[in-house]
């Protein structure tokens, strides 16, 4: 099979049926889902709102103008109506400044006097005016880093993706300066530790954090600009990445767009499965944090590569290619098109078993086939690593060499300290040097093999999808919420009305206002 970019993967034999069957599924499970979607707004969704009318940065004590203004709104039960709506209420009384706007929601009673008609249509003319004059601006800033791809252009794939998190930003950036000189493509900062759970975006630059660093709009910023410096200085574009995840799943989203990022790691289950976050609260936001990606042009990682963490690798590939349906449908849904829908997966079997390089190259090559046109991100080996560093560094050389070989998009390295401390230099030097070895030495095997019908691998691939087909015929006709529920994603089970932020869920009013929404899902 030949790639969009040339490459050439071995032929994997499925069946059409089936994978057809699979995508229909996927489409009823999503398009349930959707309904709930259509019905609800919530706190972080309106928040983000709030950031694209430009208020940002923050107010007493370092809370977040748009908490301040949200949490005003959301303790009168005004929420419903949106709080663009209130926005352009308050504005058309006088107010100007965040603080100023901020007073006056606080000053709403719980059943404002309603506008007449004439008023109320300038309102929603005035508001969706200065959506589109934002959303104008938003897209002028993506512009801008398109170009700047194009004027240098991007390295071969697989792209090469490696971590830094210091937890201190200036730190990071001369961590990742450090890689990119070394041969990275792509740079993650991951966050602080459970900065999933806070129910806020912290302001500013941050030099402190936990396992990572935080993920804040001025923090996107710096790492940005000194990207595009050392692009410039090495004549390749950098890539940067950030998370969208947890209870500010859009807000964060809308921060990576404002500020030119090219990946997010945003999936439509992981904030449920591994943070214990509301079903609905998840899933309303992670709709609207994909509608932001599409406008921007931003690649979504998913993160099936999770539920083998918890679940046995083996056991449980069929889970990994079901989630993979059903995360593509919820993306097509927002918009997003296959060059942007990076579904994840990893080299995650257990290394004492047999024949382990053939059942990871049929979940790779299947997940590779299924999905042609996706920007693929192949995770490395970590629930099995050890404290033995020779033994892990070949560890990750293998997951290497099967992403070469299956044509995989984006590689996230492998580091031979994985698990026992943030990356040190040489790790990091280490792992692009193993890497670029790799995929010189391996370059175009891809071409050269070929499968047997009746092989392992052949079989394998078959026998994954025909469990991921039986999974998805039971999502379907249970719905998603209660799949969870029985635990059918990553062992892990999770309540409908349980997990963190279901408060923040709130039921749209008739005439419910969200501008962005006709500008982000306009064609």
């Amino acid at each position: 099979m030949r790639l969009a970019d040339g490459r050439i993967v071995p032929d994997l034999p499925l069946d059409a049926g089936k994978v057809e069957r699979c995508r229909a599924l996927a489409d009823r499970v999503t398009a349930q889902v959707l309904q709930l979607v259509g019905r609800h707004t919530t706190t972080s969704i309106e928040r983000t709102v709030l950031r694209m009318f430009g208020f940002h940065g923050a107010g007493p004590r370092g809370v977040p103008w748009v908490n301040l203004m949200v949490d005003e709104l959301h303790a009168r039960g005004l929420l419903a109506q949106g709080a663009a709506y209130w926005l352009g209420y308050v504005l058309r009384a006088g107010a100007r400044d965040p603080a100023e706007v901020a007073a006056r929601f606080a000053a709403l009673p719980r059943s404002p006097a309603p506008l007449a008609p004439a008023e109320e249509a300038a309102l929603r003319a005035e508001v969706a005016d200065e959506a589109r004059a934002a959303a104008r601006e938003l897209r002028r800033r993506v512009e801008a880093r398109e170009a700047l791809k194009r004027e240098l252009g991007v390295g071969a794939r697989p792209h090469r993706y490696v971590i830094v998190a210091t937890g201190n930003i200036h730190d990071d950036v001369e961590q990742a300066r450090a890689a990119a000189e070394a041969g990275a493509d792509v740079i993650a900062v991951i966050r602080s530790t459970a900065q999933s759970l806070l129910d806020y975006v912290p302001d500013g630059a941050t030099t402190e954090g936990y396992g990572g660093t935080y993920a804040t709009q001025e923090n996107f910023r710096i790492m940005r600009e000194a990207l595009d410096e050392e692009s410039r200085k090495l004549g390749r574009y950098l890539h940067l990445t950030n998370y969208s995840s947890g209870l500010c799943m859009s807000e964060i989203a809308f921060a990576a767009a404002w500020e030119r990022l090219d990946m997010l790691l945003n999936d439509a289950m992981y904030g449920i499965l591994f943070r214990d976050i509301n079903m609905k609260r998840t899933l309303c936001d992670q709709h609207f944090s994909r509608r932001i990606c599409a406008f921007a042009g931003i690649v979504i990682n998913t993160g099936e590569d999770n539920y083998i963490t918890t679940a046995d690798a083996d056991e449980a590939a069929h889970t990994v290619i079901a989630s993979q349906f059903v995360n593509e449908s919820f993306a097509h849904r927002a918009g997003l098109p296959d060059r942007l829908i990076g579904l994840g997966h990893s080299f995650e079997i257990d290394p004492a078993r047999e024949d382990t390089i053939a059942r990871e190259l049929a979940q790779a090559l299947l997940v590779r086939t299924l999905f042609p046109d996706a920007p693929i991100k192949y995770m490395p080996p970590t629930k099995h690593k050890q404290g033995d560093i020779f033994f892990s560094h070949v560890y990750d050389v293998m997951a290497d060499v099967v992403g070469q070989v299956t044509g995989q998009s984006i590689q996230l390295l492998g580091m031979m300290t994985e698990a026992m401390h943030n990356p040190f230099l040489l790790d990091r030097y280490e792992a692009l040097k193993g890497a670029a070895y790799v995929y010189r030495a391996w370059r175009s095997m891809g071409a050269e093999i070929q499968l047997r019908p009746d092989g392992l691998v052949a079989r394998r691939a078959d026998e994954t999808l025909s469990k991921a087909l039986a999974l998805l015929e039971e999502v379907a006709e249970d719905g998603l919420m209660k799949a969870i529920g029985q635990a059918r994603f990553g062992d892990v089970a999770r309540r409908e009305d349980g997990g963190k932020g279901l408060s923040g869920v709130v039921e749209r009013a008739p005439g419910y206002l969200n501008p962005f929404l006709d500008v982000l899902e306009a064609p």
